[in-house]
């Protein structure tokens, strides 16, 4: 009988005291966890950048950009649609765009885009705001 109480007190010791030890051992995880995972910050040299002067190398029209895609294995190629100016495509990362849409679509505002996998030429647009909202905007017109 007195083996048995010794027993269960062992036991009952063991069962409340593994609660806190697998606390103090989870925050000694996150710890090094956090410790590991942080990358160190990037150096900036500013005179690298001291003669750069800011310009806007447009598009020059449009409005909220609501919707860019980018076209798989072609890394400077990207359309992008506005809430007011429809789509415009560039071909050299950024550097020039042209608008695609004027004149083939029913109403400017662009709420989405996406690029076939199938056939890079081959774009879907999704017409209208993404976020209704009260004040100038458009509902859309469908794909």
């Amino acid at each position: 009988m007195r083996n048995h109480f010794y027993t269960l007190l062992c036991l009952a010791l063991l069962i409340c005291a593994a609660p806190a030890w697998g606390q103090k051992r989870a925050k000694k995880n996150k710890k090094k966890k956090d410790t590991v995972e942080t990358p160190a910050a990037p150096s900036f040299n500013a005179k690298m950048y001291k003669n750069l002067k800011w310009r806007n190398i447009g598009p020059f029209r449009g409005g909220r950009a609501n919707a860019v895609a980018g076209v798989l294995g072609s890394p400077n190629l990207y359309y992008v649609g506005y809430t007011g100016g429809g789509v415009w495509k560039t071909q050299d990362g950024g550097l020039h765009w042209k608008n695609i849409s004027d004149g083939s679509l029913k109403s400017g505002s662009v709420g989405d885009i996406a690029v076939a996998a199938s056939d890079p030429n081959v774009i879907y647009v999704g017409m209208g705001e993404d976020a209704v909202r009260g004040v100038m905007t458009t509902y859309g017109d469908g794909v």
